[in-house]
Parts: structure tokens; C-alpha cells; sequence
């Protein structure tokens, strides 16, 4: 069962003792959330490959750092494209999430989609079966936080996981600082 209303549009933040080597210290952005599971992608793994080394055309619009990211253990071989609109934009391949952010068709070129900014470039993405998600929030290995479109495009992705809990309020605020591994502290 979907827990009401959807998490489309919200971030996914790994609690510090998620200790899957696929999403440690991970923020995810939902992009789908309903009765039929959950696909989002991990906006905080730059991958080591350079946009401008697999898309070419892209590159002028990715966002620093301009690599691609790991968008998640699911779907390796596909890729998953967040642009940035300007406001108003009606761009054909363009489907909103919010705030200007959503994802984009690459089978455009850029010039075929003038009112975008930027783009980021996801390889692979995450994904829940029905109620799977719910089960993981209700045993405490996330926190669905509200999102801002300029998450998709941090400049400092390795900092995104502390930059998110330090804009919380109240006991959340205070794991921005909780060190990745808490027996070195």
C-alpha cells in the first residue's frame, strides 16, 4: 500500500545505518511513486565517465561536475536524463516533476529542446516492488525529505548527504554531521 501522497518529487535520504553498499550515505530523488512501486535515482554518485566522452552532444548543458552519475543498481545499461527548464517552457520531450526540474527524452537533440538549462545523465536507476519502499521507510533505513530542484544539480555531489540533513530542522539538522563511520570518531 502507497502511503499518501506519493513521494514523487521528494528526496529519498539514507539513514546512517542503511548499510547497503548500493545506497550508503545516498540521496535519491523519487521520480515515480504509486501502488506499482518506486523508480528514482541516486543524485549524489558521480560515475568517473564524462558526459562529453558517451554524449557528445550533451555536454554543453551538463551540469559541473559534468560526469555521468550512478543512478542505482537497476537498469545499468540504461540512462536517465534530469534537465532544468526555465520557467514556462514547453519543451516536447520534457515531462515535469516540479520546480523546473524533470526528465528529458535523449532521443532530442539540444537543440531540439531550447528552453533547457541543464541536464544531469543517470546510469541505471533504483527501484521498489509494490510496498517495498514502504517497508524500508517503516523500518527506518530512509528519510523522505522535501526536495529542491537544484539537488539534481548539486556542483558538490560528495557533500549532498550532509548538505540535506543540515537544512532540517530540529534532531534531523543534527546527522549532517554524523561522521560515515561512527567507530573513528
Amino acid at each position: 500500500m502507497v502511503a499518501e501522497p506519493s513521494y514523487a518529487g521528494r528526496l529519498l535520504v539514507a539513514a546512517p545505518s542503511l548499510r547497503d553498499p548500493n545506497f550508503v550515505r545516498t540521496v535519491v530523488l523519487l521520480l515515480h511513486h504509486s501502488e506499482e512501486g518506486a523508480v528514482g535515482v541516486v543524485v549524489n554518485r558521480p560515475a568517473t565517465t564524462r558526459v562529453g566522452d558517451v554524449l557528445d552532444a550533451w555536454e554543453g548543458l551538463a551540469a559541473a561536475p559534468s560526469f555521468l552519475f550512478a543512478g542505482g543498481p537497476v537498469a545499468p545499461t540504461s540512462v536517465i536524463c534530469l534537465a532544468g527548464a526555465e520557467a514556462g517552457a514547453d519543451v516536447d520531450g520534457f515531462v515535469p516533476l516540479f520546480g523546473g526540474l524533470g526528465s528529458l527524452d535523449l532521443s532530442r537533440t539540444p537543440d531540439d529542446v531550447p528552453g533547457v538549462r541543464r541536464v544531469r545523465m543517470f546510469v541505471g536507476h533504483s527501484g521498489w516492488a509494490p510496498g517495498q519502499l514502504e517497508g524500508e521507510i517503516g523500518v527506518g533505513a530512509w528519510f523522505v525529505l522535501d526536495a529542491e530542484a537544484d539537488d539534481a544539480f548539486s556542483p558538490d555531489p560528495d557533500h549532498l548527504w550532509n548538505g540535506v540533513f543540515g537544512r532540517q530542522r530540529g534532531r534531523l539538522r543534527l546527522l549532517a554531521t554524523f561522521p560515515p563511520d561512527p567507530r573513528h570518531n
